[in-house]
């Protein structure tokens, strides 16, 4: 039996969320093409025939601007002494620039075998890949390069069989059963801060944070769950982009946000959404520990 922790990392709208998905084989991490989705660390348990794989998604690696930047940033760099393979996930379709320099000198420090991951590949002609596993190769001496689509799951059959093989022998870290150490109000906010990513203006999701006020679970099986939400905004002037005229905005959000809840619970869902302006948020400790940020 193998079993062991494997962190992806990698700069802001890498893919690893996706790619977290297809691993695992359910939808635990949000995904959007607005970079820094992710904002704090999510587990995912995957078991095999002969091995158990504990995955770490991580947020993308920035220049922080804000003291929630800065907790992000430190639970990526975190993981990289903490884990026993280390998956870096670079986008095929962008040249590599100074960010992913930065994050290959940081994985410099890192003991484990580190996994160079090309992820988008269905995006690119193939004639393009051997050149970039070239110019990748040429900038740090990765353990493996695995040329993967998280989005067709194109070979990620073999990254998984690449994975197994680099992790230490011992029993399951967890049991059978077990998916993920995230609380159900933590995906209750995930889910609703998506649909909140997907209808709004490109310039709003950075000063967004959803905060679960109450949740209230359902007295009996097929009961109805009930979810009193607050999205926070740094300015007066972004409330009326999430309200939209009339309430048409938020109303949106809430009838996207509650059908997918009810599919994640399994049960009828009450989803209350109101909007409360709060500036500076990013840099409120309360805040960013209500958001999971602590």
């Amino acid at each position: 039996m193998k079993a062991g922790y494997v962190s992806l990392i990698g700069r802001p709208n890498a893919g690893k969320s996706t790619l977290l998905n297809r691993l695992v084989g359910t939808k635990l991490a949000i995904v959007s093409d607005k970079p820094q989705t992710t904002r704090t660390r999510i587990l995912g348990v995957r078991n095999y025939d002969a091995a158990q794989v504990v995955f770490l998604d991580t947020p993308g690696i920035h220049r922080p601007l804000h003291r929630m930047n800065v907790r992000m940033v430190d639970t990526a760099v975190d993981t990289i002494r903490e884990v026993d393979v280390l998956g870096l996930v670079v986008d095929v379709t962008e040249p590599p620039g100074k960010g992913d320099r930065y994050v290959i000198d940081l994985i410099a420090q890192a003991k484990s075998p580190v996994f160079l991951i090309l992820n988008k590949i269905d995006q690119i002609k193939k004639s393009k890949l051997l050149p970039i596993i070239q110019q990748y190769s040429q900038l740090a001496n990765f353990a493996e390069i695995v040329p993967v689509s998280a989005a067709t799951g194109d070979n990620v059959d073999r990254l998984e069989r690449a994975i197994i093989e680099r992790l230490p022998e011992g029993e399951p870290i967890y049991p059978p059963d077990y998916l993920t150490d995230r609380p159900e109000r933590f995906f209750a906010a995930e889910i609703v801060r998506e649909k909140l990513l997907q209808f709004t203006h490109a310039e709003l999701p950075f000063s967004t944070a959803v905060v679960i006020d109450r949740f209230e679970e359902p007295e009996a099986a097929k009961g109805l769950l009930k979810l009193y939400c607050t999205i926070v905004v740094d300015r007066e002037s972004q409330k009326p982009i999430v309200v939209g005229r009339g309430g048409e905005m938020i109303k949106r959000i809430g009838v996207a946000a509650r059908e997918d809840l009810e599919k994640f619970f399994d049960t009828r869902v009450f989803l209350d959404l109101h909007v409360r302006v709060k500036s500076e948020w990013r840099e409120d400790e309360n805040v960013l520990n209500d958001i999971g940020l602590g």
